[in-house]
């Protein structure tokens, strides 16, 4: 959530960063609503102010009967007019705190001005492109070759974008879960978390997902929760409503769970595959920090979730996200790219943002520096290190073989009890 302070002292720079990402709000009639509420505010103290001395003196004071009756009626009035007031302010202020809970972030000054992804900026890229004998095949018709990948029996139990993971497949994915978890705790130095999978709906909002994206949730309509879209949200959510000690940031959790989407915007892309799933697994990097530190905070978590790729020997470029293709809580973001010879394309695996206090704000997580200093919010960061089933997809078309096998990676065998190669289950 933006800070109303900062929109009130800058709306021309708010309007001009809300214009680079593609949205057009009108500033002023948000500033119109803020100057109403502070001005009923005003007038409410000093309603409550004079309220209060003339209770005083009433009571101190001993009236006759005709003036004991002046005076409670006087009283009563400014009562009614203080709750008349309160009303409105209240109306007010929900209204001003909908509005900005729907506005997006604002873009970092680094952030390349572009109206969508044509215009993100490439960073580096990493690895060489295999050269194939052979006309390599998605990762779609491996997985059905291989007897590892079932999508009908994904949509018999489900429907459409679920799929059943069978043999090495199912192997596959525990050890990808696994290596990555490793990786991140025992190099990269995060904490592992297991949180819940289900959320309540402050949650849901202290990292942006709700009120906007609701129609893109899973939700358990008896119970008032819902199943996470990806631990970002339970991981950032984890020191809501708390003040940290700031000797101890920056904090660094990762977490392996399910995620669940329902994918609603994305009609007709990736309808094929496990790219883009209503359940998918993902290990999550979530940072906690001090605002001085964020940026470069920022460029680590992109190391760490680059590091699973080079372990893996997977190519992949790195891009810097526009103003226009940013997603909502963040201010910047960058995007791991991993190439899938199958479908000649490279396609996104991790993207990591900083958050800044955006998500902070909204779930009121602070810091002080010792037991004098004053709060601060904290910056909050956070990317996939990685999504699992991309990675499966990208492993089969990159290591596939002429006869249909796939090369399990050397990084990989020791968590797939030292299997090298995944031949059809027929086999």
């Amino acid at each position: 959530m933006l800070d109303l302070k900062f929109l009130r002292e800058n709306p021309e720079e708010v309007k001009k960063a809300f214009l680079s990402r593609g949205l057009e709000f009108e500033v002023g009639d948000l500033l119109a609503l803020d100057e109403k509420r502070r001005r009923i505010l005003g007038e409410v103290e000093g309603l409550r102010s004079y309220r209060n001395r003339v209770s005083r003196e009433f009571a101190k004071a001993k009236f006759e009967d005709k003036e004991f009756l002046v005076e409670k009626e006087k009283i009563r009035e400014i009562s009614e007019k203080i709750s008349h007031l309160e009303k409105e302010l209240s109306q007010i202020e929900e209204e001003i705190e909908n509005t900005l809970l729907n506005l997006p972030n604002l873009p970092h000054s680094s952030v390349p001005i572009g109206k969508d992804e044509t215009e993100n900026q490439l960073i580096r890229s990493w690895g060489k492109k295999r050269d194939f004998s052979f006309e390599p095949l998605p990762h779609w018709e491996i997985g059905k070759i291989l007897g590892i990948l079932d999508f009908e029996r994904g949509a018999k139990l489900a429907k459409s974008r679920f799929t059943v993971s069978m043999g090495a497949g199912a192997q596959l994915e525990r050890a990808l879960i696994q290596f990555m978890l490793d990786l991140h705790t025992k190099e990269h130095g995060y904490v592992e978390v297991w949180p819940p999978l289900l959320v309540n709906s402050q949650t849901m909002t202290g990292t942006g997902q709700l009120p906007k994206f609701g129609e893109d949730m899973f939700f358990c309509s008896e119970d008032g929760l819902y199943l996470i879209p990806t631990a970002e949200v339970p991981l950032t959510n984890l020191h809501a409503g708390e003040i940290l000690d700031g000797n101890q940031l920056p904090l660094k959790y990762t977490a392996y769970t399910p995620c669940f989407r329902r994918e609603a915007g994305s009609y007709g892309r990736d309808t094929r595959g496990i790219i883009r799933q209503h359940q998918f697994n993902k290990v999550e990097l979530v940072k906690i920090t001090k605002p001085e530190q964020s940026y470069d905070e920022l460029e680590s978590l992109v190391g760490d979730a680059e590091e699973v790729l080079k372990r893996l020997e997977l190519p992949y470029r790195v891009i810097l996200l526009c103003t226009g293709d940013l997603g909502f809580s963040s201010a910047k973001t960058y995007d791991l790219e991993v190439w899938l010879p199958g479908e000649n394309t490279y396609k996104e695996i991790s993207s990591c943002s900083n958050c800044e206090d955006f998500q902070a704000r909204r779930a009121k997580i602070r810091y002080k520096e010792g037991q004098a200093g004053k709060p601060r919010l904290v910056h909050t960061l956070n990317g996939s290190g990685l999504a699992v089933g991309r990675t499966v997809a990208a492993i089969l078309e990159n290591y596939q073989e002429a006869d249909g096998s796939v090369i399990v990676p050397e990084v990989l065998r020791p968590y797939m009890g030292g299997l090298k190669k995944i031949v059809s289950r027929e086999s």
